[in-house]
């Protein structure tokens, strides 16, 4: 019998891929101020959103195959290797990334649409796959905390991994930026070099937070069983 947490795992396969098909196939985006044939050849490609949506797409077929063919017990005396990849996963850039995609997304969106998602493409761009991209995201990977139990790494290991993972990312902006002289984000035209090294060192501090968020959360729900396991290997290192 399919458990909630495979259902769940599906789910966000579907919801992810779907996201990164439509985004990448079946819109066909206007040149917006500041863009050139470079950019937009690129299309969503450019957006840490895509990479975060083949991140979930991963992520969440990683977890249907440790239901499958891996483990999801609590302590298990040899974890499979895909349970390791898994857990490391998770902790490390999944959670953080995608409720980094969400918050930073909805939040300038409040504040000023035009900086993140210009009225420009709302004939482009169906507002159901807005919600795909930035909201249900952040509502699968939170399911995945709350079904799935797992020890955070170090934090040495677990900030390292992702500062690793969004300064690749910022690699690739800077080279979107040489060759087409076009910013991926608007928000980054109007600011001046000093004011982008804030802006860039604020967000890197963002989601590192979000990292620690992660990590409370995961005690909140887990922590007896994390408690157990502290005892266990206590135990085991007084004998």
């Amino acid at each position: 019998m399919v458990s909630v947490k495979t259902l769940v795992s599906l789910a966000g396969v579907i919801n992810s891929s779907y996201g990164g098909f439509v985004g990448t196939f079946r819109l066909n985006l206007p040149m917006l101020p500041g863009e050139n044939e470079i950019s937009v050849k690129l299309g969503v490609v450019k957006f840490l959103t895509m990479w975060n949506l083949c991140l979930q797409s991963l992520y969440f077929t990683i977890c249907v195959l440790n239901d499958i063919a891996g483990s999801n017990e609590i302590a298990p005396k040899n974890p499979p290797l895909i349970r390791r990849i898994k857990d490391y996963m998770l902790c490390t850039v999944a959670f953080p990334v995608s409720m980094f995609v969400g918050l930073t997304f909805w939040g300038l969106y409040a504040i000023d649409r035009e900086l993140v998602f210009p009225k420009a493409l709302d004939p482009y761009f169906p507002s159901w796959l807005n919600h795909v991209m930035h909201t249900n995201i952040m509502i699968f990977i939170v399911l995945e905390m709350v079904l799935s139990f797992r020890k955070y790494p170090t934090r040495g290991n677990g900030t390292g991994g992702l500062t690793a993972f969004m300064c690749v990312y910022l690699v690739w902006t800077f080279i979107i930026y040489f060759y087409s002289g076009a910013w991926v984000y608007p928000v980054l035209e109007v600011l001046n070099w000093g004011q982008r090294a804030i802006f860039f060192i604020v967000l890197l501090l963002f989601v590192n937070s979000l990292y620690f968020v992660g990590e409370f959360v995961n005690k909140t729900i887990w922590g007896k069983e994390l408690r157990q396991l502290e005892r266990a290997g206590s135990h085991k290192r007084s004998n």
